[in-house]
């Protein structure tokens, strides 16, 4: 997904993906080996890297290890994406297809707005928070670190939802919840902790 929309939006030439294993070539791109590479290419002239990792605390330990070796950190912002020029877009984030981002919200480094997902107006989405299709959020809603809104789940203005916390599918988010819990349901209640997270 990522490589299409950076193909749509045409401002950057892909050279290729890294990976510790898998395909290779995706898309058509080549995989030019694994993070190892990374260092050879940085003096090679390969300047802007993008993480495309879906777990939250995986992408940002990426790219914090991206950031210290060098590297510039682009958007991926589908051009099938609605975007107010009044909202703050910070590094290594990901708008997909279809999200709507209003006025006066802010959406954090390494933060991913997924496939028909609604942020309305004055929102906060944390570093490498993960918004997934179908979510919607209310005015002023605001999410932690590594928060993860389950596909189709749906938050209330004025909502702060915690650091790591994660809300299951197609729950509905009627009071703020704290940082490292697992809610789901209508409305969304607390079932459990995860404070494995970071």
């Amino acid at each position: 997904m990522v490589i299409d929309i950076l193909e749509q939006a045409g401002e950057v030439e892909i050279a290729g993906f890294v990976s510790l294993a898998g395909e290779p070539a995706i898309c058509g791109y080549p995989r030019l080996g694994s993070d190892d590479a990374l260092d050879d290419m940085l003096r090679a002239g390969v300047q802007s890297a993008f993480v495309a990792i879906g777990d939250n605390q995986r992408r940002m330990d990426c790219i914090g290890s991206l950031q210290r070796q060098g590297f510039h950190l682009i958007n991926a912002i589908s051009p099938a994406a609605i975007v107010s020029r009044h909202a703050t877009l910070c590094q290594g984030i990901a708008v997909m297809p279809g999200a709507v981002i209003n006025a006066g919200s802010r959406i954090e480094d390494g933060a991913i707005v997924n496939t028909n997902a609604s942020v309305d107006h004055d929102c906060v989405i944390g570093t490498c928070a993960h918004v997934a299709p179908g979510t919607t959020l209310a005015g002023c809603v605001r999410l932690g670190e590594g928060v993860f809104l389950g596909t189709g789940s749906s938050v209330i203005p004025n909502i702060t939802i915690g650091s790591w916390t994660t809300v299951g599918a197609g729950a509905v988010v009627l009071a703020d919840l704290p940082d490292h819990v697992v809610a789901v349901g209508v409305p969304a209640e607390v079932r459990k902790s995860n404070r494995g997270k970071a």
